[in-house]
């Protein structure tokens, strides 16, 4: 009788929602308190339903009508098949869960920004592969050097002669038929680079929005803990292990809450004031004085390394270790002063975890875009004036070097920084006990090396297939290592806003630092006369001008023209698109002090 009344209650569920429509529907069948799967059927048995009532209702449709509605009805199975299997298969969800549940929000953003991060490179690497590299391919020549395995450290040798550089790439139209269409190398390269960034910038803007909206705007910040205990419960979590992970992730949650919301306010002496503001204007000194220090050592390291290369070895393997004495010396000083300046924050003192990660932050942004700034100096300026034969391979190799060995460096850094800390807290010395995760050093690794690559996508096309694998790998190293070494933070503390911290560093300064200096390099500096796509022109954004002067002549082009004239060559027009990020930033200042003014009023509401 149960199944019986079960199954006439459903054929009458099913009646009711084929009545509906598309969009009442939708929303009824997300709101029934079933599993994926028995929605699925739920759906179906609605859609079988809706089709038999047209049959009945209506004459015979139309040939092209039932064909219409079949491939609508063939690809929304097809996309709903297609989203389930991608789910299953992104390996990410579940360890981010895990992470959260036993680490926190604050090092679960880490991993969020990480796995955002790999996703963009992986769309760079797509653009880049799909519009440069396949038609330079088609057309490439055979590559007669010997490979020797050193190349893979130097980037240097055999690969001078493939498509990882700029260098290679033909000036020429490529065309495999005579007769049929052809595809600018040149335009290709610039409107593909051009593009792409263009895409990030919107990207980036969206994401930063979205993150803002969410952990700043949206009201429900503050609902309180009453909504988490009682609303959050996934009551379609069967699984055992999957109900743990949800109330360890929970528990964790409402621990975050609670510490912001009863946080202490210290009072200090004036004394202690006094000694406090010393400390901090020391350890400012000390960390402005280690990045000046860092910077001067790179710019005389660079121009020896440039004299090298213009003298000549006479022993290839001193010339292939020289190449890599620059990339290995700036990866020392982004490891270790870090460190430094993560030691400087624990003798500051901070309140709360959230001051020392975003003074260490700061300290470690002004070290990074201080070295960066010193190298571009050096090869806009000293290596693209130098008398070589290639100036952008050259340019394109160095950053190859660079993003290479910060990956090596970033893997040891969690083998020394982290297991050897480990056991000697646990073996030798252990009062220190297990470290903790450090947010602020692992995220400024990460603006770095994408900043890095941003820079080096103009001379080395291929880069972001390399910083893919790179991140990949560095997700996996890294949550070994935080699962096996590392303890939760000693206080627990909530971090909603540091998503949306990450976005806006690596927006500013790094995207905005690096169109600057790909703006520098498409208007100012003349190409290379022997090699790469741009050669015999005054600038590699010369290509557009002389394209435009050829559409001119065309009146079915006079649109692309009026857009050339009217908006790409008008500071109006590039004022007017700066516009929303000053808006944005403006927002974010004035929600942060928002912000801080309730979490000020709620803590006299409990104390009251």
């Amino acid at each position: 009788i149960c199944i019986s009344h079960g199954f006439y209650a459903e054929e009458e569920l099913v009646g009711n929602l084929a009545s509906m429509s598309a969009s009442e529907r939708i929303k009824a069948i997300q709101k029934i308190p079933e599993n994926m799967k028995k929605k699925r059927e739920i759906r179906n048995k609605v859609l079988e339903e809706i089709r038999k009532n047209s049959r009945h209702h209506s004459t015979q449709p139309s040939c092209p009508t039932q064909c219409l509605q079949g491939i609508v009805v063939s690809l929304r199975r097809c996309g709903n098949y297609l989203s389930e299997y991608f789910h299953q298969l992104w390996f990410f969800h579940k360890t981010l869960k895990i992470i959260g549940a036993e680490f926190g929000t604050s090092v679960l953003s880490y991993f969020i920004f990480l796995k955002w991060m790999l996703t963009l490179n992986v769309f760079s690497f797509l653009i880049n592969f799909s519009f440069i590299t396949i038609p330079q391919l088609i057309a490439a020549e055979p590559n007669n050097l010997s490979f020797t395995g050193l190349e893979l450290f130097t980037g240097a040798g055999y690969f001078q002669q493939t498509v990882l550089y700029y260098g290679f790439y033909t000036n020429a139209t490529i065309s495999k038929i005579e007769t049929g269409p052809s595809y600018s190398m040149q335009l290709a390269y610039i409107f593909t680079v051009g593009i792409y960034f263009v895409i990030c910038f919107l990207i980036l803007l969206f994401s930063m929005a979205k993150s803002f909206c969410r952990n700043f705007i949206n009201p429900q910040t503050y609902s309180g803990n009453a909504s988490k205990l009682l609303c959050t419960w996934d009551f379609n979590i069967t699984n055992e292990k999957a109900v743990k992970l949800k109330q360890k992730n929970l528990s964790t949650q409402i621990k975050e809450d609670l510490a912001e919301v009863n946080r202490e306010v210290v009072n200090f002496s004036v004394t202690e004031r006094v000694v406090h503001i010393v400390i901090h204007l020391v350890s400012w000194v000390a960390s402005l004085g280690t990045a000046v220090a860092a910077c001067a050592g790179v710019y005389f390291l660079s121009v020896n390394n440039l004299k090298l290369f213009v003298e000549g070895h006479k022993n290839d393997l001193e010339s292939q270790a020289a190449m890599l004495v620059l990339p290995v010396v700036v990866s020392l000083l982004n490891t270790f002063i870090p460190f430094f300046y993560s030691w400087l924050g624990y003798l500051e003192r901070f309140q709360t975890p959230g001051q020392q990660i975003y003074v260490t932050i700061t300290r470690n942004i002004i070290l990074k875009v201080s070295i960066i700034g010193i190298l571009c100096y050096y090869w806009l300026s000293i290596v693209a004036a130098a008398e070589s034969q290639c100036w952008e391979t050259l340019v394109g190799q160095d950053v190859y070097r660079l993003v290479l060995v910060d990956f090596l460096f970033c893997l040891l850094g969690s083998f020394f920084g982290e297991f050897l800390y480990r056991i000697i807290g646990t073996t030798i010395c252990v009062s220190l006990g297990l470290p903790e995760f450090d947010i602020g050093r692992n995220v400024l690794d990460l603006i770095y090396a994408q900043t890095l690559t941003w820079i080096g996508i103009l001379f080395s096309p291929l880069l972001p297939a390399i910083q893919m694998i790179s991140f990949f790998i560095v997700f996996y190293v890294k949550k070994v290592s935080l699962m096996m070494n590392c303890q939760p933070p000693r206080k627990v503390w909530r971090t909603a806003q540091m998503t949306t911290s990450f976005m806006f560093l690596l927006f500013f300064p790094s995207f905005l630092g690096v169109l600057s200096v790909i703006g520098f390099t498409l208007w100012r500096l003349k190409p290379s006369e022997e090699c790469g796509p741009f050669r015999g022109l005054p600038s590699m954004y010369a290509a557009v001008s002389e394209w435009v002067e050829i559409l001119e002549n065309y009146t079915a082009s006079k649109w692309v023209v009026w857009i050339y004239h009217n908006l790409i060559t008008s500071e109006l027009f590039f004022f007017i698109l700066s516009t929303p990020v000053l808006i944005i930033a403006y927002l974010y200042w004035q929600i942060i002090e928002g912000r801080k003014t309730m979490t000020k009023l709620l803590q006299k509401q409990i104390i009251n």
